[in-house]
């Protein structure tokens, strides 16, 4: 048997690996929750009641739903901005610098720190700084968890986005610069579009990131099962409920949080589906 044979067989086992495990993935979510969609259907989805009381246990996932996409669609809003602006400084006006050099060193730390260490500095330093500033719920709520998901996606963001516009070709810009091009106009005309498509999967893959998000968001969102009636609301995402409840879960009430994360798995999936959609055709 030659190399490239060996090579070959050992990618396709690698490969297979992976189709398994994903495949024992959905197998194991699918008959966790099975129990709770027999129960209580398709509306499962839709039902906005968690009652876990003996007898009278009635439970619906659309407040973790909401409280999921608010929180990390909020996170997004917020971080991309910032981050969009800190990669331009990095990898452009002073691009090879030592300045630059320091800041991406710090970039590439904050991007790796654990989620529990920005959910304890968001619990002692965020939370009272909000209270002070008369946010309601002392200091706990989707706000508040948006805030130090956005702080948590800012580093990783900056990070893909700086790598990605590195990567323009410096023919692309000095051909602009010839023509007289300022520099914004190099920025608008010359990198964005050449880098749009990195740029736009570096932002699907940090919301991805504050969409799974656990510790930092369960510490912070308050924790009500209720659909959050707005950004200063309390409340619960699909990750932080299964956090605090699986532990001591069984029964029916333990079928549904298999059935959230489930669900968690597929709203995933999907988003991953329309970003590499949408980066297709901004390709």
């Amino acid at each position: 048997m030659n190399t490239d044979k060996i090579t070959k067989a050992v990618l396709q086992f690698s490969s297979l690996i992976i189709l398994l495990v994903a495949g024992g993935m959905i197998f194991s979510l699918v008959e966790g929750a099975v129990p709770a969609f027999k129960e209580f259907g398709f509306k499962f989805i839709f039902s906005n009641n968690w009652n876990p009381t003996e007898g009278k246990e009635n439970f619906g996932a659309l407040p973790f739903i909401a409280g999921t996409l608010i929180t990390s669609v909020t996170a997004l809003l917020i971080s991309l901005p910032l981050s969009f602006s800190a990669s331009l400084f990095l990898s452009e006006y002073y691009r090879r610098t030592r300045m630059a050099k320091v800041l991406g060193m710090m970039v590439d730390l904050l991007a790796g720190i654990p989620s529990i260490v920005y959910g304890l500095w968001g619990f002692y330093v965020l939370r009272p700084v909000l209270i002070d500033l008369g946010l309601p719920n002392q200091g706990f709520g989707i706000f508040t968890a948006s805030i130090i998901l956005a702080i948590m996606i800012i580093p990783y963001a900056t990070s893909l986005s700086n790598e990605i516009i590195s990567m323009v070709p410096n023919e692309l810009k000095e051909g602009a610069y010839s023509l007289g091009a300022t520099k914004l106009e190099v920025i608008t005309h010359v990198i964005v579009p050449s880098a749009r498509s990195g740029i736009v999967a570096g932002y699907i893959l940090s919301f991805g990131r504050a969409h799974g998000e656990t510790m930092a968001v369960t510490m912070l969102i308050g924790n009500a099962n209720i659909i959050p009636n707005g950004l200063f609301s309390t409340g619960n995402t699909m990750a932080s409920v299964i956090a605090n409840q699986f532990g001591e879960a069984e029964g029916l009430k333990l079928s549904s949080l298999i059935a959230i994360g489930l669900l968690l798995f597929l709203i995933t999936g999907i988003i991953n589906t329309i970003g590499k959609f949408i980066i297709k055709k901004m390709a």
